[in-house]
C-alpha cells in the first residue's frame, strides 16, 4: 500500500516541472507535473492500493500587482484533487485535520491488516519516520530512492521511531518551529531515552540518572525549568493515529483511471501526453 503526500507533490512539482498556463491563463504547470508523477507511481511494481493526502493550502493576502508563489499553488488544489480522482486514486482531503496525520492514521489502520505486505508512505517529511515499523511500515523518498526503515530511523535518532515525539520534546524540530531544551543535544537526549524510554520517565534529579551524560546536572536543571514545555513539544510533534477514516482495504485497490474524467482534464491542463503513459482504465 502507498500513501502519498500529495501536499509535498504539488510543492515540489511546482517548484521542479515548468511553468505553464492554459488557455484561460491559469497556472497549471505543478497539476501537470503531478499527474505525471502519480501515474509514474502507478507504473511502479508492487502499487496496488493507493491513497493520496492533501492539505488545505490557503494563500496569504496578495499584495497589489504581485502574485507570490504560494498563491499560485493554492490556486492549483482543486485541481490537483481532480487530477488524483480522475486516476481513480483514493483522495484524502484534510478538513479541520493535517494531511500528515492522516496518512499517519492510514499507515496505523492497514499496517495490522494481514492482506497488507508493507505500508509505503511517499514522502521526504521527516515527521513520517515516528510512524515507522520495522519493515512493515517504510517512508519512500521518491525523488532520491530511498526508503527509510526502523533500522534506518534507530541508525540516525539513536532511538525508536515511537520515541521520536520524546526526542524531538527534548531537542525541538526547527522544520516544525518547536524549540528546544537549552543545551540538549541529539546525543544526551537520545542517551537518556534509551534508558528511560519516555521524556516523562526522565528523573528531575540527574543524581538518579543511572546513565553517563556529560553535563547531566546543567541539562536536568533545564529540564527542570522547561519540563512541562517540553511535554507540550512532544504532544505537538506525535502525529495522530485515530483520525475517522472510513476507508477499506478494497477501497483503496487502483482499478485504473476514468479516461473521459482524464481526458477532461488534459483539456484543462492543455497537456495530453499523460493520456499515452496510463496504462490502464477503469472498465
Amino acid at each position: 500500500m502507498h500513501l502519498v503526500d500529495g501536499t509535498f507533490e504539488l510543492f515540489r512539482c511546482f517548484h521542479g516541472a515548468p511553468r505553464a498556463r492554459n488557455e484561460a491563463g491559469h497556472e497549471v504547470g505543478a497539476v501537470r507535473g503531478l499527474l505525471a508523477t502519480l501515474v509514474s507511481l502507478l507504473h511502479e511494481p508492487g502499487v496496488s492500493h493507493i491513497a493520496v493526502a492533501f492539505d488545505s493550502v490557503v494563500a496569504p493576502p496578495r499584495s497589489p500587482g504581485r502574485v507570490g508563489n504560494e498563491e499560485l499553488i493554492a490556486s492549483q488544489t482543486a485541481l490537483a484533487a481532480d487530477a488524483v480522482r480522475a486516476l481513480g486514486v483514493v483522495l484524502w482531503p484534510s478538513g479541520r485535520y493535517q494531511a500528515d496525520e492522516i496518512i499517519a492514521t492510514g499507515a496505523a489502520k492497514f499496517a495490522t491488516d494481514p492482506n497488507v505486505e508493507q505500508v509505503v508512505i511517499c514522502s521526504t517529511d521527516n515527521d513520517f519516520n515516528q510512524c515507522v515499523r520495522g519493515q512493515r511500515i517504510v517512508v519512500l523518498d521518491r525523488i532520491r530512492k530511498v526508503v527509510t526503515d526502523e533500522a534506518a530511523v534507530r541508525a540516525r535518532y539513536g532511538v525508536a521511531p515511537t520515541q521520536l515525539p520524546d526526542l524531538f520534546g527534548l531537542i525541538g524540530d526547527r522544520s516544525d518551529g518547536l524549540p528546544s531544551v537549552p543545551g540538549w543535544g541529539l546525543k544526551s537526549a537520545a542517551a537518556l531515552l534509551q534508558r528511560y524510554g519516555t521524556l516523562a520517565a526522565i528523573p528531575a534529579d540527574e543524581t538518579q540518572w543511572d546513565v553517563d551524560v556529560r553535563g547531566a546536572s546543567r541539562l536536568a536543571a533545564a529540564l527542570r525549568e522547561r519540563r512541562l514545555e517540553a511535554q507540550l513539544c512532544r504532544e505537538l510533534a506525535e502525529l495522530r493515529t485515530d483520525l475517522p477514516l472510513p476507508h477499506t482495504l478494497a477501497d483503496l485497490e487502483w482499478h485504473g483511471a476514468n479516461r473521459a474524467e482524464v481526458e477532461r482534464l488534459c483539456a484543462l491542463i492543455g497537456d495530453d501526453a499523460v493520456l499515452a503513459r496510463v496504462g490502464r482504465w477503469a472498465t
